[in-house]
């Protein structure tokens, strides 16, 4: 496993993080949800996202579970704190007593003093920032809060937002997009802020939720063990189920094969050749898809492969910033 700073921090994270989105507390029965954070650890990956909302609250109780008994200074562990958490009008978005509430609340389910990274799961129109900013700086005097990230925030929101952190003297160090080859929207505009403001991108589905996998063959109905096959959690990725999209996915198998990785290693190798990506965020429900997914550590492409996939994928790719993201 290798590593990189975050940000303009001091806090190195492994470039490959495990993260329990769609699995912990939903998909994944406990076991099997221990098998993967077990196999997370034994690969080398410390670094482990999760978020108060994900399955009901239920995903970061697993995962507190999960890695109880490790020593706490030898992981990295972030959450999320904005989509409704409850039916009370206080229990949602980013006001000072949503977020205090909330990290108390997300600390007790991950049985932890502290998260190495919280973030803001999305931008709050209906709140000051500064109430939003201060509410985050109070959790970091305390010690129950080392660094302040952002989701899916926008440019201008990312640059609001880093002013604020440094007239509060804390840090703001990262943002998580969805990024993948498919999914490019935030090189234009969300990339070069972050690079001036001292954010990383820790990006979420690298393998554009399962489909640059290539499990997914145009012409065929999805199997019912697989994401898109799921009624319910499918719904979130039929942007990307289109003909078109799944054929030219089917075309990169050859580069896959031609460099000795499979598809998935491919997708997640690809993400992170970008200076400002620190960390790509993988799921598992199975412990080899963990094992196949961290192979792509380290991987470096050369940029005539890099030109071979955009040739590829050619006009199936989404860069368009004004884009939003499709989990």
């Amino acid at each position: 496993m290798e590593f990189r700073r975050l940000g303009r921090s001091g806090l190195n994270i492994s470039e490959i993080a495990y993260g329990n989105w769609l699995t912990h507390g939903g998909q994944v029965e406990e076991d099997a949800a221990h098998a993967c954070v077990r196999a997370a650890l034994d690969v080398g990956i410390t670094t482990f996202d999760t978020a108060d909302v994900y399955a009901g609250t239920r995903a970061e109780s697993v995962l507190g579970r999960a890695l109880q008994g490790e020593r706490r200074s030898s992981y990295e562990l972030f959450t999320k704190v904005y989509w409704p958490t409850g039916k009370g009008p206080n229990d949602r978005g980013l006001s000072r007593k949503h977020i205090i509430e909330s990290c108390h609340a997300s600390l007790e389910r991950l049985q932890t003093d502290y998260v190495d990274l919280y973030q803001a799961h999305r931008y709050d129109t209906t709140v000051p920032l500064e109430e939003t900013m201060t509410a985050f700086a109070d959790l970091v005097r305390a010690g129950k809060v080392l660094y302040i990230g952002v989701s899916e925030w926008n440019a201008e929101e990312i640059a609001a937002g880093a002013a604020l952190a440094r007239d509060l003297d804390i840090q703001l160090i990262s943002n998580q997009p969805q990024y993948s080859m498919l999914w490019r929207v935030i090189e234009a505009e969300v990339v070069p802020t972050s690079e001036q403001e001292g954010l990383s991108q820790i990006v979420w589905s690298p393998l554009a939720q399962g489909v640059l996998t290539g499990k997914y063959r145009p012409g065929e109905q999805p199997p019912a063990d697989t994401r898109a096959g799921h009624a319910e959690v499918g719904q979130s990725m039929q942007g990307f189920m289109r003909e078109d999209i799944l054929t030219r996915v089917q075309d990169l198998r050859p580069i896959a094969d031609d460099l000795g990785l499979s598809m998935a290693q491919l997708a997640v190798a690809w993400v992170l050749q970008n200076p400002n990506v620190a960390a790509a965020i993988i799921g598992a429900s199975r412990p080899e898809q963990v094992h196949d997914n961290v192979a792509a550590a380290g991987v470096k492409l050369d940029d005539d492969v890099l030109k071979r996939i955009d040739e590829v994928l050619g006009d199936v790719v989404e860069r368009d910033p004004a884009k939003t993201a499709r989990g």
